[in-house]
């Protein structure tokens, strides 16, 4: 996905072309206790008419960019939406400098990822994060009808449903639709084994920079009672320790220093990307939810097409009523199949975007790890 050092024109360098660039910035903790949380500024400069003026402030929170991914995913199927940093959910970290700093960083990227994306960045709802009031985004974060927003009657109704479909699988009922397009599955495999591998390699990330951080801190602790050792004793032998102890201490920084940037241009990239893989499955998921409803459809048209055939067949009257709900069926079965073909022309573009991206982005990640600590060794 696209960093900020990546080769590519900078969205923040205004010229006569068309531009939208967007920063988030100045983080503030606003609220107490569990109540507490986190407003970003949100600056979008752009030349383009549907924007109101040439530059916009307005203020968010993380729920209200977790407002804008859901929209973005419910309207632009076959997309790939671009992931949110993740949310810690233990207290001590929610509002440390380090993770907020890597939020706010994260925040960046994921909406300038939106912004330069050739379809996502027509999105009105894009327009209305970037452009609307404080009032008018809770109000419209109130009003979402998600799954999480309903009632746990409907929980337990859809609760049922899936595990009525999973009996009928399981008991050799119904077996469900899948596509048997070999680039297809050749895309699939590809999606699993790369999280797989993603995710590996993270986490040996995160081990070198807690590795770092752990090594930092004995340092210090030793450059510490270095000193304190050389206080007791006498003049030259109280240097040497002293002269031990500042050395320990200034390896120490160096070690903790070397983790920041480890862990925000090593280990950051590759989570995101994690995140990313995750967006891409979700997508998938989406298609295979299209393909077997305009499936369910077609077989449903046969279904109405041979019982308006021997309806002709009896001259009944009610082949007029039939007909009728053939028709429907068969423009909902059309518009079915043109949401599939859709949600597969995209998904063929996303993914090579995908992949360009990827190739770009993972060749910075690891030349930052190896500058890095290419520079610690000297």
């Amino acid at each position: 996905m696209e960093q900020q050092q990546s080769g590519s024109p900078s969205p923040r360098s205004p010229s006569s072309q068309p531009y939208l660039s967007v920063s988030v910035t100045d983080p503030v903790k606003l609220g107490n206790g569990v109540q507490a949380y986190i407003s970003y500024r949100v600056i979008t400069k752009s030349n383009l008419p549907e924007y109101q003026g040439h530059e916009k402030i307005v203020i968010r929170r993380y729920s209200d960019f977790v407002w804008l991914r859901d929209r973005l995913f419910d309207k632009f199927k076959g997309v790939f939406i671009p992931p949110l940093p993740e949310k810690s959910a233990v207290e001590k970290f929610r509002f440390s400098a380090e993770f907020i700093e890597m939020r706010r960083q994260g925040l960046d990227i994921f909406v300038n990822r939106i912004a330069s994306h050739q379809e996502l960045q027509q999105s009105e709802d894009l327009r209305t994060f970037l452009q609307a009031d404080e009032e008018t985004m809770e109000r419209l974060r109130s009003q979402e009808t998600g799954i999480f927003k309903k009632k746990p009657a409907d929980f337990m109704q859809i609760f049922k449903d899936v595990q009525s479909k999973v009996s009928d699988v399981v008991l050799g009922k119904e077996k469900p639709v899948e596509e048997t397009n070999p680039e297809y599955e050749k895309l699939k495999h590809y999606i699993f084994e790369l999280e797989n591998h993603l995710a590996e390699a993270q986490k040996h990330a995160y081990r070198l920079v807690k590795r770092h951080r752990e090594m930092g801190q004995s340092l210090s602790d030793f450059g510490k009672a270095a000193k304190l050792l050389g206080a007791c004793e006498g003049e030259i032998l109280g240097k040497a320790f002293s002269d031990l102890g500042n050395k320990s201490e200034a390896l120490s920084i160096k070690l903790q220093k070397e983790a920041h940037q480890l862990l925000m241009n090593f280990e950051e990239p590759l989570k995101d990307y994690v995140r990313a893989v995750q967006s891409i499955k979700a997508t998938i998921t989406e298609r295979a939810n299209a393909f077997r409803h305009q499936c369910e459809l077609a077989e449903t048209m046969k279904l109405k097409e041979i019982n308006l055939d021997k309806l002709m067949l009896t001259r009944s009257d009610k082949v007029g009523e039939a007909e009728h709900e053939y028709k429907e069926l068969k423009a909902e079965s059309e518009e079915a199949t043109g949401r599939f073909e859709t949600i597969v022309r995209l998904m063929n573009e996303e993914i090579v975007r995908f992949q360009e991206q990827k190739t770009l982005d993972m060749g910075i990640a690891f030349h930052e790890f190896a500058k890095g600590t290419g520079a610690f060794g000297k």
